[in-house]
């Protein structure tokens, strides 16, 4: 990573980040099972905590890494239905936080030293985080952990749609008052990922969302998690913030309400 921005926030990053939704995970890891039967081969193996190992032509033995997974919004989600997935990050207070499950080993490493055996993964997922990789480190990693038919998936959503009340000020906020704020990186995620170099060959993605019923401050707690607020607080601009999380009030209403919040998913999903 160029910075990893979200070191010291594990805590909103894992209260406030919206989870993913079911029918992502369900894609994927169908079109796993997919790719790797008609390849012939899977992974069965007994490999130890934190890694995956080659192994028999068997389907139920399919083994996912789920990179800069952060808290495990998406690791938790894959862990549904694939028997074996690991969560890679390379902050220890991310994952000191991430979310627990049988199939799950999180282990604490960059995307550009994957922490699996050469030819035992199936399927390589990074959500909202493959703009901060070294990109062609990492598609070397994946090359050379991925076993026959693997898949990868780089996921991202965009920007918040909500009621038209409201969806003005957060534009002009996001835009124009914390645009100047944001890394260079983040161009990639406006653009749903199209603009990243991905040389593998490509297959589509559904459309999906993720949606949340959000009240006031929930919706400014998620807010507060953007890398452009973090370099805003550090340039001495928090009355940003301030002055946005005031009008956004005024506008809302009822702190109680609860509003419905839309993140549209888009992404990149090829066979390695």
């Amino acid at each position: 990573m160029s910075r990893n921005w979200f070191e010291a926030g594990a805590e909103g990053y894992s209260r406030f980040r919206p989870s993913y939704p079911p029918a992502l995970a369900s894609h994927l890891a169908e079109a796993t099972r997919r790719s790797v039967a008609a390849a012939g081969t899977s992974s069965a193996g007994s490999a130890g905590a934190g890694e995956c190992s080659a192994g028999s032509a068997d389907t139920r033995g399919l083994c996912a890494l789920d990179v800069g997974c952060g808290t495990g919004q998406l690791t938790v989600a894959l862990a549904a239905h694939l028997p074996r997935v690991i969560g890679a990050d390379p902050s220890a207070d991310q994952l000191s936080r991430a979310a627990g499950h049988p199939r799950i080993d999180y282990v604490q490493a960059p995307a550009e030293r994957l922490p699996a055996a050469d030819a035992s993964v199936h399927l390589v997922t990074a959500a909202q985080a493959a703009h901060w990789f070294d990109l062609p480190a990492f598609y070397a990693e994946v090359r050379r952990i991925a076993a026959p038919g693997a898949l990868l998936a780089l996921i991202t959503y965009g920007v918040i749609e909500t009621d038209p009340d409201i969806a003005a000020r957060v534009d002009r906020f996001y835009s124009a008052e914390i645009g100047p704020f944001w890394p260079p990186e983040r161009h990639h995620v406006d653009a749903g990922y199209r603009t990243l170099d991905f040389p593998f060959a490509e297959a589509p993605l559904p459309p999906l969302a993720i949606t949340g019923e959000l009240t006031c401050a929930e919706l400014l707690g998620y807010v507060s998690t953007w890398s452009a607020v973090r370099a805003a607080h550090e340039a001495g601009r928090e009355a940003l913030l301030r002055d946005f999380a005031a009008d956004l009030r005024v506008l809302w209403g009822d702190p109680a309400r609860t509003r419905t919040v839309r993140w549209p998913i888009s992404g990149r999903l090829g066979t390695v």
